[in-house]
């Protein structure tokens, strides 16, 4: 699996040690404002499992994060490929940060290395990132790395019961676009 280097983050290969900040994580209601009810500790366990499956499988998938600074692990970042059961294909870019770390240009760095990776290594033509439509922050860093949205592909997500997280915005980005600063 390889790990990806910017300026101040390494995304890298889940260790032991995270699962406890990323449990804490994904019990935190603000960082789960836009996602759904916050998760048990198994819950999050199992989620790691799942992306070292995805990566062992694939060879990409959903890095942990850490400040390369302090080797503090901050959250996730990567590319995985959109479910079986949405009203589109292709490949997705995401990113999940603890709270602290918020606001920093850490989700738009992380973004980009993953973008890079994308079409760099995987050869990807296009990459897109979908979250709520009242997830404004998330939104931004779409748009701070180049991504544009089309409102014609606006879904309900099937997912999802009805309510404020039902309704979702799709971000796309081809390659070669990923050069310009936006």
């Amino acid at each position: 699996m390889p790990e990806l280097r910017t300026d101040r983050l390494l995304l890298r290969r889940w260790r032991e040690s995270d699962l406890e900040p990323w449990a804490a994580m994904n019990a935190d209601p603000a960082v789960r404002e836009h996602l759904g009810a916050p998760l048990t500790r198994e819950q999050s366990d199992a989620s790691v499992a799942r992306f070292q499956d995805d990566f062992d499988e694939r060879g990409y998938g959903w890095w942990a994060v850490e400040v390369r600074a302090t080797g503090e692990f901050i959250g996730f970042a990567g590319l995985d490929e959109v479910e079986d059961d949405m009203p589109f294909t292709g490949v997705e870019v995401g990113w999940r940060l603890a709270r602290p770390f918020w606001g920093h240009g850490y989700a738009t760095e992380a973004g980009r290395a993953a973008l890079a990776f994308g079409f760099g290594t995987l050869g990807l033509p296009g990459i897109l990132a979908v979250t709520t439509v009242g997830n404004l922050r998330s939104q931004a860093v779409m748009r701070r790395l180049g991504m544009t949205r089309d409102p014609a592909e606006d879904f309900d997500d099937p997912t999802v019961p009805e309510g404020p997280l039902r309704r979702n915005v799709v971000y796309r980005i081809s390659r070669g676009e990923e050069s310009r600063e936006s």
